[in-house]
C-alpha cells in the first residue's frame, strides 16, 4: 500500500480496537471518545465511518467473522470429537464476540449484510454441537442456545488486565467443560433451555 492507505489502515485498525474497548465498557459513550481513545482526529473517524451505528455494524459484523472462522475450523478437524468441540469453545472465548452481544444488542438497526452473518454464524454452530452430540461427547440436553449463553457469561469474567482476563476466562471454561462432557453421572439439567427466538429478540432496537 501507498504511505497514505497504509495511514488509513492503520487509523482503521485504531479506530476498530478504540470503539470495542469504548462501546463495551458504555454502549452510550459519544463517537468522540472513540477518537480520543484511539489518538485520531473526529474527521479521519467520520471519513471512515460516517455515524456510530455505522461503527457499530462494523465491530458487530467483524466479531462475526470471528465466530464464523473458529466454527469453521472446529467443522474441519476430523480428529478427537471432543477436542474439537472443547478447541470450539476457547477459540470463541478468544474470539470475544459475546462481549460484543452483551452490550450493544439492541442498540442499533442491523444491516441485511450483518443478519447474512449472523445466519451463518447460527448454522455453523448448530453443527458444531450437533456433530459433539451425535459423537456422544456432549450431554445432549445441553442446547446451542444453552451454549450461546454460556459463551456470554464467559465474556462477563472481566478482572485486571487482557492478560489476567483471559487466564481466568480460560479457568472457568475448563470447568464449564467438565460440565458439558458427557459421563454417564451427569444429573438431568433443571427447567427448559432457552429459545432462539429470546436470545435475537435482544437484538430488535
Amino acid at each position: 500500500m501507498s504511505g497514505r492507505k497504509a495511514q488509513a489502515a492503520r487509523n482503521d485498525e485504531l479506530i476498530l480496537k478504540a470503539a470495542r474497548a469504548v462501546f463495551t465498557a458504555d454502549p452510550g459513550a459519544p463517537i468522540a471518545a472513540v477518537a480520543e481513545r484511539a489518538g485520531v482526529g473526529i474527521s479521519a473517524l467520520y471519513r471512515r465511518y460516517s455515524s456510530k451505528e455505522d461503527l457499530l455494524r462494523k465491530l458487530c459484523f467483524d466479531g462475526l467473522q470471528l465466530y464464523i472462522a473458529v466454527s469453521e475450523k472446529a467443522l474441519e478437524d476430523q480428529g478427537d470429537p471432543w477436542e474439537a468441540f472443547a478447541g470450539y469453545m476457547r477459540g470463541i472465548v478468544d474470539a470475544d464476540s459475546s462481549s460484543l452481544t452483551i452490550k450493544l444488542a439492541g442498540t442499533f438497526q442491523p444491516t441485511p449484510e450483518l443478519g447474512a452473518a449472523a445466519v451463518r454464524a447460527s448454522e455453523l454452530a448448530t453443527r458444531v454441537h450437533a456433530r459433539a452430540v451425535e459423537a456422544g461427547v456432549l450431554r445432549p440436553d445441553v442446547t446451542t442456545a444453552d451454549i450461546a449463553l454460556l459463551f456470554e457469561q464467559m465474556a462477563s469474567v472481566k478482572l485486571g488486565d487482557d492478560e489476567r482476563t483471559g487466564q481466568l476466562r480460560h479457568r472457568y471454561l475448563a470447568l464449564l467443560l467438565d460440565a458439558l462432557r458427557r459421563p454417564a453421572s451427569h444429573a438431568a439439567l433443571p427447567g427448559p433451555a432457552p429459545e432462539d427466538a429470546e436470545l435475537s429478540a435482544r437484538w430488535v432496537p
